[in-house]
């Protein structure tokens, strides 16, 4: 499958129009509800095959956000063979009391992984807590590039975003 036919697939899939609120507390008239294809085992597979690619040389830990990211992580790590940590949003308070659980990511070149990047806010948050914990985090990968200010965000905090996708590419 190309890259063009898995974009048609994913925005006949997932895109919703209506009104929304984001993540960032914008409204939006158009939502890619990413739950419906990390829901969907085949096309999930198919997302993992296709950002496989994408993983930058040397990445050494494959880090999914909460909860999306788990999702496409774990379809990733299947195609590449890297090790994947699970990002709390926060620590829990009971057995572990860990915020990445899975593989260790102190000292280890990690990809933070993303389904879907708007102002790229959670992915900045989630880095630094990661840089905290002594992860090496210089890439982010999401499927979905809305392009409204996320690139930048994550550029200001020495972060290099790689999508699947741009929002343009799921309008056609």
């Amino acid at each position: 499958m190309t890259n063009a036919q898995l974009a048609h697939r994913i925005a006949d899939r997932c895109r919703l129009t209506g009104r929304f609120v984001l993540r960032s507390g914008r409204q939006t008239t158009e939502y890619f509800d990413k739950y419906q294809f990390e829901a969907d085992p085949v096309l999930l597979d198919e997302v993992g095959a296709a950002l496989a690619p994408l993983v930058p040389d040397g990445t050494e830990v494959l880090a999914g956000l909460e909860m999306g990211g788990i999702a496409v992580v774990a379809a990733l790590g299947r195609h590449t063979g890297l090790p994947c940590a699970f990002v709390r949003k926060k620590a829990k308070e009971y057995g572990t009391a860990r915020l990445a659980e899975g593989a260790d990511v102190e000292g280890r070149r990690v990809l933070v992984v993303e389904d879907v990047v708007t102002s790229g806010g959670q992915v900045v948050l989630s880095t630094r807590d990661l840089r905290v914990l002594g992860a090496n985090v210089e890439h982010a990968l999401c499927v979905i590039d809305r392009e409204e200010g996320g690139e930048q965000a994550l550029a200001d905090v020495n972060l290099t975003l790689h999508a699947l996708f741009r929002r343009r590419d799921l309008e056609a």
